[in-house]
């Protein structure tokens, strides 16, 4: 039997952090590999959660890229590769070459088993490789198996083996109804994600202990290992666990979530950072990017000098255009009118809770 590796990103950011305090609690018998993909342009509030987190597991957090130019730090060492054409949302060449590159040179063609924080509270898949060595886990959701597994589990074409592997357990009065559904075939009335919820609506373990059986009679990694604790595991864990596990854990919160009090033409508001990443991420919003002007100016000069030839962080507008005093009034008033057509759902000093949106944009390879 081929060994499995079991490695876990960390990002920077609060859910990847929770979850790799969450593992070590609760799953200490795993022997997981922490890397980090550091970009050399991350936040100082960054390097210091990593530091916090390796004290906590008592483990090195790998650190990647390694790159054979030690001159420049790995995002100079590939803006200098592109000439100067700045990463956007249409060209994200940063996440390819920062961050999945690193990750797939570093597993090799080992069988890995990669853990993901995406929370049981967000609508987004996240980063699944195409390379078949590597199967995604996600021990906060519902359901902790990646789309790729449970399209091909419940499909029409597989509900003789699903039924074979749920008749191997003790279901009780529950049986009659799950056996029900899966005879059920996805449908234009019936999909993917209605089948999947009702299953796991009659019993989560029961679910995965299924899927870890079918997982049994394919190739992914998961067909090497004997046994998999997390087919026991029932947690949801959505945006307020994550905040507990970091508080409780000594770990903390990242500094850059902490609202600032500003003010403008009379009225107070907050603001603060919505994610992890590089500091001059072009998936910010305009109210994050003026918090980086004011309260990292020299962070913001940094990330002017890359904007030359006619490429900017911002499509339509530059960094030096966006802090003129005018513009800077505008984003803060348009800022706090959005904030106010939240406040009645708003109970939280994250700027997250505020922009919902935006943790849902951006690569997953980054924030989570």
């Amino acid at each position: 039997m081929n060994k499995v590796r079991h490695v876990l990103g960390i990002s920077g950011g609060k859910d990847s952090a929770a979850l790799a305090i969450y593992m070590k609690q609760n799953y200490p018998e795993l022997d997981i590999e922490y890397y980090t993909s550091d970009t050399g342009k991350e936040l100082q509030d960054t390097y210091n959660l990593i530091e916090s987190l390796e004290n906590f597991l008592g483990k090195e957090i790998i650190k990647l890229p390694v790159l054979s130019d030690d001159t420049l730090n790995p995002f100079d060492h590939f803006i200098k590769m592109y000439n100067g054409f700045l990463p956007g949302t249409i060209s994200r060449w940063c996440t390819k070459k920062l961050k999945l590159e690193p990750f797939e040179k570093f597993v090799g063609d080992d069988l890995v088993i990669s853990y993901v924080g995406i929370r049981g509270d967000e609508d987004r898949e996240g980063y699944i490789s195409k390379k078949s060595n590597i199967q995604s886990i996600f021990p906060f959701r519902k359901n902790i198996f990646s789309e790729d597994v449970t399209s091909k589990f419940l499909s029409n074409n597989n509900i003789d083996n699903v039924l074979k592997f749920y008749k191997t357990l003790d279901l009780g009065e529950k049986s009659e109804r799950i056996f029900e559904i899966i005879n059920d075939p996805i449908s234009i009335n019936f999909n993917q994600t209605q089948k999947l919820n009702n299953l796991l609506d009659l019993g989560i373990k029961e679910y995965n202990n299924v899927v870890f059986q079918f997982l049994k009679t394919t190739d992914y990694p998961l067909s090497q290992e004997d046994h998999f604790p997390l087919i026991e595991n029932e947690d949801i864990l959505v945006r307020d666990n994550i905040f507990k596990i970091l508080e409780e854990s000594g770990v903390g919160v990242p500094a850059y979530y902490k609202a600032i009090e500003f003010e403008v033409n009379g009225k107070k508001s907050t603001y603060a950072r919505s994610r992890s990443g590089c500091f001059f991420c072009f998936y910010q919003q305009k109210i994050e990017w003026i918090w980086l002007y004011e309260q990292h100016p020299d962070l913001f000069l940094k990330a002017m000098e890359y904007e030359k030839d006619g490429y900017t962080w911002i499509q339509d507008e530059s960094l030096a255009e966006l802090v003129h005093p005018d513009r800077i009034e505008r984003i803060k008033e348009e800022y706090i009118k959005r904030k106010e057509r939240t406040k009645s759902k708003v109970q939280s000093p994250y700027l997250l809770d505020i922009l919902e949106d935006a943790e849902g944009e951006g690569c997953a390879s980054c924030f989570i």
